[in-house]
């Protein structure tokens, strides 16, 4: 896709709602497309709305085996609710048992580099592989979650992985997410009643405090520029690094 036509695409889709831009989505891509699901608040929403456009959509979630006890209940009560299989990928067993012996359970505390190494076995790697027979792919990322994200479009080309991404809520509000997810009984994670806005890997994640920003409880402890794992990044543009640099950044 060159940049004038997704600029052009990108002006239509602007005065799209949700349930619009997905389903242009599956009028484009059919089964070649996947929604990356992190079982948060906003793919909660994504779910409930790709699936009544197609019942047979392919929803993909990263198991990074280190998970909160109440994101493994939300994997179960939404299967249940929706009829409905998760594609589950987890890490390369070979790859996690050395990082473990070799640095330790919890390395990622040490360094930026320990912890998006951490990140890369746990997420990217298993995404590559989510990613690898899909040819577009659809995320929760809302402009208004971090600074990394501002600029985040409703459709651009990610670059990593050659194929397009959907961002339908980039537009919405946190207010948005959860009048939707109220007013459509849509499952949804406990922690986010006890201060988790954002919920990842249960050691990298904790409750932030009224008014602080929605991913402050995220790797809290590293500057705000540097909180991405690798699945997205700044501006929306995902980059690929040369082989041997993968597990160092993907910044």
């Amino acid at each position: 896709m060159d940049t004038t036509s997704l600029e052009n695409k990108n002006t239509e889709l602007e005065a799209k709602q949700a349930h619009e831009i997905l389903a242009d989505a599956v009028d484009t891509y059919g089964d070649k497309l996947v929604l990356a699901s992190s079982l948060g608040a906003e793919d909660q929403v994504l779910t409930h709305l790709l699936l009544k456009v197609n019942p047979k959509a392919r929803i993909f979630v990263l198991d990074t085996g280190r998970l909160h006890p109440e994101t493994y209940d939300v994997i179960a009560e939404t299967e249940k609710k929706y009829g409905m299989k998760y594609e589950i990928y987890t890490p390369q067993t070979q790859d996690l048992e050395t990082l473990v012996r070799t640095k330790g359970i919890n390395s990622f505390y040490d360094s930026i580099e320990n912890r998006k190494e951490c990140c890369f076995i746990r997420k990217v790697e298993p995404l590559n592989r989510a990613l690898s027979s899909a040819d577009a792919w659809i995320t929760g990322i809302r402009r208004s979650q971090a600074v990394t994200r501002a600029n985040t479009p409703i459709l651009e080309w990610d670059a990593g992985h050659d194929i397009a991404k959907y961002n339908p809520l980039a537009k919405w509000s946190e207010d948005d997410v959860w009048t939707f997810i109220k007013d459509e009984h849509i499952p949804y994670n406990a922690l986010h009643d006890n201060g988790f806005p954002s919920i990842g890997c249960a050691p990298c994640t904790r409750a932030v405090e009224p008014g602080e920003d929605i991913r402050s409880g995220r790797w809290w402890w590293e500057s705000p520029e540097s909180k991405e794992c690798g699945l997205h990044v700044v501006d929306g543009k995902l980059v690929r690094k040369e082989k041997q640099k993968e597990k160092e950044a993907f910044e």
